[in-house]
């Protein structure tokens, strides 16, 4: 079986986060790909929310894991929703369907924001790291 994850925030390549480097190192690089949801500026990292308008969409890269046993445990860790930290967690991996550049679409794990959004701002390209260039 495949897994697949799609990252949309700190995990991208172009974001320069260290934990980026434990995905390429578990993860083979897919392509360019879109989620529907919504996205929030939370902190200095992003969150997304599903919708059902098909106008919104999350701009992400889609990885296929290869040691999914081994990467998945520690990215639990890093977006905190591992079984060491508090409930509710701030995210919540679910494996949703993501569309790919050229019109296919997979189920990825996504790690989905999971907190109340009231009083974050709408990042409406729903490009984090554009949004953070434009900041």
């Amino acid at each position: 079986m495949q897994h697949y994850l799609f990252v949309y925030g700190t995990l991208r390549h172009n974001a320069n986060h260290p934990m980026h480097q434990l995905l390429a190192q578990h993860g083979r690089f897919v392509a360019m790909a879109r989620y529907q949801a919504r996205l929030y500026r939370v902190s200095y990292y992003p969150g997304a929310i599903p919708s059902n308008n098909s106008a919104d969409q999350v701009v992400g890269e889609l990885y296929q894991l290869i040691q999914p046993e081994l990467l998945l445990p520690a990215l639990d860790n890093y977006e905190e929703c591992s079984p060491q930290f508090i409930q509710p967690h701030e995210y919540r991996r679910e494996q949703q369907s993501v569309m790919l550049e050229n019109g296919d679409s997979v189920v990825a794990w996504v790690y989905v924001y999971n907190r109340n959004i009231d009083g974050l701002t709408l990042i409406h390209s729903g490009d984090f790291l554009a949004d953070k260039i434009a900041q």
